[in-house]
């Protein structure tokens, strides 16, 4: 029998104002990509697709002349700023390939195992996760509030690997998956895993940034806690039930305790307590269901719309002009 030839990998890049690190980034990829064509995992048409999510620094620049210089270097140029897990879905739709690997572009994620996860792939698993080994390198807020919310969310039934981000390896196949979710609210931990398909781990150590500032601060960690949390279950929703009931069983104790006092003993309630402190409790309660029903409805308003998730504003590169023809709104 023929030798199977060796995958077209393609490495997507998502990237926003990455301009202290993008050289050094892309110097550690191309000399990795040459490593594994020589070595044959790899085909020789293997390249690198950087996606500019609407930088406001010299990273478009960058990518340009990186595009002209090194052919296995191509870009993808957002029409505007459309957050990171829009631009990575861009890449991973756009990209030509037999299989893409995800990563960023800060160097922490530990690029040298992309042989390893190619080798798993010809194995035959079609999705390969990254996931840390430890967190030892981050503070303690970081690894107790990160740990914290993958414990919350496998509370939640929400089905995401542990200690994994968005550094994964996908087939064709499962890529040709994903494109059929539509959503506009995006999750993509929580989605990938929804595709099922064999999959594998392999685990690396977590290095610092390499340069620059990171790009997601407490409050965008915050944010996208709360949107894979609000995207994949519906346990807010159940736990306003639940907090209706318990403040249902409380009020009917109340109630009968109240009565207990007037009908045996001689006390008076103190109205001011009995009236004002249970009026601002309900009043809580009911506040902050309506802002959980809320932050679900709104998401049903996004969805309804069917907006696009990105526009292309423009590709570049040699691997876009062999391949077919871009599809520059999804």
């Amino acid at each position: 029998m023929p030798a199977t030839p060796p995958p077209n990998l393609g490495i997507v890049v998502p990237c926003f104002n990455e301009e202290p690190v993008l050289l050094e980034t892309n110097a550690r990829l191309v000399a990795l990509i040459s490593q594994m064509r020589q070595d044959g995992l790899i085909a020789a048409q293997s390249a690198i697709f950087y996606v500019d999510d609407g930088s406001r620094d010299k990273t478009w620049q960058m990518i340009e002349t990186l595009s002209l210089t090194h052919p296995e270097v191509c870009g993808i140029q957002l029409s505007r700023n459309r957050g990171h897990q829009n631009a990575l879905l861009c890449g991973l739709m756009t990209a030509p390939g037999d299989v893409l690997i995800s990563l960023d572009a800060d160097l922490q994620d530990d690029v040298n195992i992309l042989p390893g996860m190619l080798k798993l792939y010809l194995e035959g698993h079609e999705i390969v996760y990254a996931v840390r080994k430890s967190r030892e390198n981050d503070s303690f807020f970081k690894r107790f509030t990160a740990e914290g919310y993958y414990k919350l969310m496998a509370a939640m039934k929400v089905d995401i690997i542990f200690n994994h981000a968005d550094y994964r390896l996908m087939s064709r196949r499962t890529l040709q998956a994903l494109s059929e979710y539509r959503e506009v609210n995006l999750f993509l931990r929580g989605l990938v895993r929804l595709l099922g398909f064999k999959s594998a781990v392999i685990e690396y150590e977590r290095a610092e940034r390499f340069a620059g500032e990171s790009k997601y601060p407490l409050r965008k960690m915050l944010s996208f806690a709360w949107q894979g949390m609000t995207s994949f279950s519906t346990a807010p929703l159940k736990l306003i039930t639940i907090a209706g009931l318990f403040v249902s069983l409380i009020s009917i104790g109340l109630a009968f305790w109240g009565l207990g006092l007037r009908l045996f003993t001689d006390e008076a309630l103190p109205g001011w307590a009995s009236t004002v402190v249970p009026m601002y409790f309900l009043g809580g309660v009911q506040l902050l269901s309506l802002g959980i029903i809320g932050e679900y409805l709104s998401k049903i308003y996004i969805e309804v719309k069917g907006r696009p998730r990105f526009h292309i504003g423009q590709v570049k590169g040699l691997a876009f002009e062999q391949s077919r023809p871009v599809d520059k709104n999804t």
